[in-house]
Parts: structure tokens; sequence; C-alpha cells
């Protein structure tokens, strides 16, 4: 398999690892299992490309200008065919901070229909905060650049002999995650539909992520590209320790609730047996129990 080292010149080599062809055609950049910070550049999100007979298309940007930069030139290694679309998988910074870099050169960057109002209701507060993380200077490059067309339902791309299926989810990770399957390699794309390694981050619906687990496992894919973990896993196999996550979570704040146990009390607890499991547990668990708390209390 070709590795490419694309990481440019002057900028930390620690921000990014080399992209990685994990199927014919298929290209994936190992995003770092942790936060953003001005030393990784916001490179911590699993980011990729896909090369057809005509053309090119990205699936999500990185986490700063610097970071899809990069994800650019490793495509010019490859090929000199037009990248011709970008897809963001969901709004977190992580995966669409770099997506000026392909609108300057012509992309048409394609989201789920939510997207566009949940970049623009979050910019001011993603500019902000992404300021401590990753710094001021790199999240000052950034413009927030909101997607060209929507998807709602299924949207098939040809990139010449090659398809792409595009499907907008129901509320889960969040309320505008899509995933992109490549019909000639079956590689699924699961953005952070599928967390491995890396816990998992509740931003949506505890219970329409689960509700939409079955659909997801039915993709026909060999491999799937999580949005945090390893480049490639089996499918569905991957999808494992997430569900088992997200029914411990789901289960002990609903024993906490039927118990009377209060907020404070019992998000400590929530899902602790899985603790050993997930790195970056101690950040995201308690904000994840905080959340499927608000949402199963009114169940």
């Amino acid at each position: 398999m070709a590795i490419l080292g694309v990481w440019p010149a002057g900028k930390s080599a620690a921000a990014a690892s080399a992209f990685e062809e994990i199927a014919a055609g298929v290209y994936v950049r190992h995003g770092l299992v942790a936060e953003e910070t001005p030393a990784n550049q916001g490179a911590i999100a699993n980011i990729g490309f896909v090369v057809g007979e005509d053309a090119v298309a990205m699936i999500d940007s990185g986490g700063s200008v610097a970071d899809g930069e990069a994800a650019l030139e490793a495509i010019r290694r490859v090929t000199d065919k037009p990248v011709r679309f970008l897809i963001n998988t969901h709004m977190h910074p992580d995966h669409v901070f770099g997506n000026q870099v392909f609108d300057a050169v012509g992309a048409t960057i394609v989201g789920h229909r939510r997207l566009p109002a949940a970049l623009a209701a979050r910019a001011e507060f993603y500019q902000q905060s992404m300021a401590t993380q990753i710094g001021p200077d790199l999240a000052a490059e950034v413009s927030i650049t909101l997607p060209d067309e929507t998807v709602e339902g299924e949207r098939r791309i040809d990139l010449g002999g090659r398809t792409l299926v595009v499907k907008a989810w129901q509320t889960a990770h969040t309320d505008n995650d899509l995933t992109v399957y490549d019909e000639e390699t079956k590689t699924l794309f699961a953005g952070d539909l599928v967390f491995m390694d890396h816990c998992p981050v509740l931003d949506g619906s505890l219970k329409g992520w689960l509700a939409q687990i079955p659909d997801l496992m039915a993709i026909p894919a060999e491999r799937v590209v999580p949005g945090h973990g390893p480049v490639s896993a089996p499918w569905p196999e991957a999808l494992e320790p997430e569900r088992r996550y997200l029914e411990t979570l789901a289960a002990d704040i609903r024993r906490a609730i039927a118990a009377g146990i209060p907020l404070a009390e019992a998000v400590p607890d929530a899902a602790a047996g899985e603790s050993q499991e997930w790195q970056l547990f101690a950040d995201y668990n308690p904000r994840n129990a905080t959340a499927a708390y608000a949402e199963l209390e009114w169940e």
C-alpha cells in the first residue's frame, strides 16, 4: 500500500501522519487520538480522498487551513485530476476547518441538509473556542465555509467509473451526520458515526444513534474508515465497541433516573465500566452522560 508523507515544509510533523492507500484509489490520513492543540494543528480526525477516472472527492478537510493544505498536497502527489467534491461528514471543526482550501480550488462542498444551519449557528463559538485549542494564529486563518449543495436522503456522486453513495442520517452523533460509501472498493467513510480508540462523543441524540446502528451495519462494506481511530477496520465488526459503550451509557443513565439519582451524582458512575476501553474517556464521558441524562429523563 502506498504511503505518502505530506506535511508541508515548516509545519509541525506531529500534526499529521502520512496518507495511506487502504484500498485501490482510497487514501486516508490517520488523525491523532488527542485533543486539538497548537502543536498538532487540529489534525485529529481521519480524513481521506477517493480517486476516480475523471475526478477526486475529498472526505472532510481537517482541523485547520494547514491541515487542509496538507491534504491537497497529498492529492497532488497522487494525481492531477480535479478535486471536484469535498464531502463534509458533519459540523465539528476537526472535520471542516480546512474547507476553504478546497473551495479555493473549485471543489463543490457537499453536506447534510442541516449542516449550513449548524455551522452558521456555531461559527462564532467555534472560532473563539478553537483559538484556545489550536491557537489564535491558526484559528484566525479559518473562514467558516458552508456547503454549496446539501443531501437529504441519499445522493450518488460519479467520479468517473466510480460511484460514491452519500447518505444523510437522522440525529445521532450530531444532527447533520453523513456517510460516504465507495461501491468500487466497498469502503465506508463513517465520519463520527463510528469511533474507535477515541471515546465516542455525543452531540446529538443517544437514542437516535442507537436506533440507527442496525441500518448503519447493513451497509455492505468490507472496511470502514472511522472518524477517529485506525485508518481502516473490518466492517461491521468495527462498530461493536461503540455500540457496547452507547448501550452501557444508556442503561446506566436509565437506572440512575429510575432510582431518583440526580444528574450530578449519576454522571461519575455512568458507563464507568468502559473507562479502560477508550482513550480520552475522562474528557468526553462526563459530557456524554450529562447529555444522555437530559435526553432520557423525559422519555
